[in-house]
């Protein structure tokens, strides 16, 4: 297995699942901030686009981290990350593990950029019904699924704690433990130590 990594950036999210996972992989940092530098053909397979994170795993090629992330649970159950097809609960799992790409980020764009909310045209929503529904979410606790981690907790998890760690995470209780609490896992901790002091 094979995993396209760049620093600050959405791959740290990877990181963290692989590290979770137990799963054996070579890392491949790559430099996708300088545009005249040549691409490697192999990395361009994997992501068509450019994108950090990608992973090749023997004949599959893919970006996109919440892509990889379901790849990851589904074609390594042993690990018990996700949740198979068939489980009640696969429904919820899938919604909460394409949360971050798909309502998250958009809206905390939206909220950024200071963008008029319009959840008749938004997928996402808005800004404010993204952090209803995900303090919501974390309520029950103590993690996205109850009581057992999953990959959906590599992403919503590492993006609070980007947040927290640049001191705009919002002003919610739920996430402030819950952030916590991933950044104190020790997976957690050795995909940071990927990134530059």
């Amino acid at each position: 297995m094979k995993f396209y990594w760049s620093p600050q950036t959405r791959a740290i999210r990877t990181a963290w699942l692989l590290e979770e996972m137990g799963l054996d992989y070579e890392l491949a940092p790559i430099d996708i901030r300088d545009p005249e530098r040549p691409r490697d053909p192999e990395f361009l397979a994997a992501s068509p686009m450019g994108k950090v994170p990608a992973l090749i795993d023997g004949p599959v090629k893919l970006w996109d981290s919440g892509a990889i992330a379901l790849y990851l649970a589904d074609a390594y159950p042993d690990a018990e990350m996700g949740v198979p097809i068939g489980d009640p609960r696969r429904g919820d799992f899938l919604r909460w593990i394409m949360f971050t790409n798909a309502v998250f980020e958009p809206a905390l764009t939206e909220a950024f950029l200071g963008t008029e909310p319009n959840p008749q045209r938004s997928g996402y929503g808005s800004y404010a019904l993204m952090i209803e529904t995900l303090a919501a979410g974390l309520e029950p606790g103590p993690w996205i699924m109850g009581e057992r981690f999953t990959a959906a907790d590599t992403l919503i998890g590492s993006s609070l704690a980007f947040l927290s760690a640049v001191e705009q995470l919002p002003d919610v209780p739920v996430f402030k433990s819950y952030a916590a609490a991933c950044m104190e896992r020790p997976a957690y901790q050795r995909a940071q130590a990927l990134e530059p002091a």
